[in-house]
């Protein structure tokens, strides 16, 4: 499958929402399920968009399978991004996207775009336990494990985080 990686429209925006918010659902990321209020952040392109560069994974015919926030430095989406890093969220890739690639272009759209990016040392991110096939795709595309660096956005979530040096 031929997979494209290029910046969301803002019409695509809704329909990334809902990819995003399905991924998280149906991977049990979410603690209260559909009453999640995390689920409205999720659904928010718009919102990401305003203060991140929000890529897509589509297939040659147009289909979305994924996207991905990338947070240069001085991006208020940041979470744990230091001045000369940047930091990607929200990966999300569709149930008919995995296993196919759509993740791992994602990611490394995000490298390239942390490269192309003056005075950007490290790339970073935050991720779950509970997703060893995006952990796999990191490690193999030479992220290390930062656990000094993990945090808890709020109790009883750990967040275990990653860097690539660039």
């Amino acid at each position: 499958m031929d997979i494209v990686i290029r910046e969301a429209l803002a019409a695509e925006y809704e329909e990334l929402g809902e990819i995003t918010a399905r991924a998280y659902l149906g991977d049990g990321l979410l603690t209260y399920g559909e009453e999640d209020p995390y689920l409205a952040r999720l659904r928010d392109v718009a919102g990401r968009a305003a203060d991140s560069e929000i890529l897509v994974a589509a297939r040659s015919d147009g289909q979305l399978l994924g996207g991905v926030a990338f947070a240069p430095p001085g991006s208020s989406f940041r979470d744990i991004a230091g001045p000369d890093e940047a930091e990607f969220r929200m990966l999300a890739v569709a149930r008919e996207g995995r296993g196919r690639g759509a993740g791992e272009a994602l990611v490394r759209a995000c490298i390239g775009r942390a490269r192309a990016v003056e005075g950007v040392r490290r790339l970073v991110l935050s991720t779950t336990d509970e997703m060893p096939a995006a952990h796999r795709i990191y490690e193999r595309l030479g992220f290390a494990r930062t656990p000094a660096r993990d945090w808890e956005p709020f109790p009883g979530l750990v967040l275990l985080t990653y860097g690539l040096e660039l």
